[in-house]
């Protein structure tokens, strides 16, 4: 098996990508990096991170860097948020966290879903909003249906529906932050 070096070589005189070369598709920070050519220690001073730090990341799966280490991340290894936050192994917790804000007091969540996903408070904080009245109009719709007596088939369509948002909250999440405009979505 190659080292890092020889492994970056090997791919540069075959013109290939390293993932090309192993035949796999990125998944995690390790795999992202061979994509760029990068040493560990050279991301690791590209995004102001301790080396050991950042080596411990990788082998954890996980991610504790902080906003601009973050941000600089994404820019070095070409990420956007959102595959960032898979990348990162946190889109369950995101998830999660989506759910509770959207059934509970949303405001409470934009701090949390800010620092997990590194969008900017303001950019959280109005997808919530918004995600939270599209959810509560599912209630709405079928309370409504309940009161006049609809038909069992209009229950189960709003049901259908309500299921159906609640199983990409995350994908939704990231619709509405992608389409608030131009500008960087990274909390400052």
């Amino acid at each position: 098996m190659p080292n890092e070096t020889q492994l970056f070589a090997l791919a540069d005189v075959l013109w290939c990508s390293t993932n090309e070369l192993m035949g796999i598709e990125p998944r995690t920070l390790r795999e992202l990096r061979w994509g760029r050519q990068l040493t560990a220690e050279r991301l690791a001073d590209r995004i102001g991170m301790p080396l050991a730090e950042y080596e411990e990341a990788e082998e954890q799966q996980t991610w504790n860097g902080n906003y601009r280490q973050t941000s600089a991340l994404a820019d070095v290894l070409g990420l956007g948020l959102r595959h960032l936050v898979d990348v990162m192994g946190r889109s369950g917790e995101l998830e999660k966290l989506l759910l509770a804000a959207i059934e509970g007091r949303w405001k409470s969540y934009v701090g949390p879903i800010a620092q997990l996903s590194s969008v900017s408070e303001m950019r959280v904080a109005s997808t919530l909003k918004a995600m939270q009245a599209e959810y509560k109009d599912f209630s709405e719709r079928y309370m409504g249906h309940l009161a006049t007596r609809g038909g069992d088939s209009q229950l189960k369509q709003i049901a259908a529906e309500r299921d159906a948002y609640l199983a990409d909250l995350g994908g939704r999440f990231w619709e509405r932050v992608d389409g608030q405009g131009s500008g960087t979505a990274f909390r400052r």
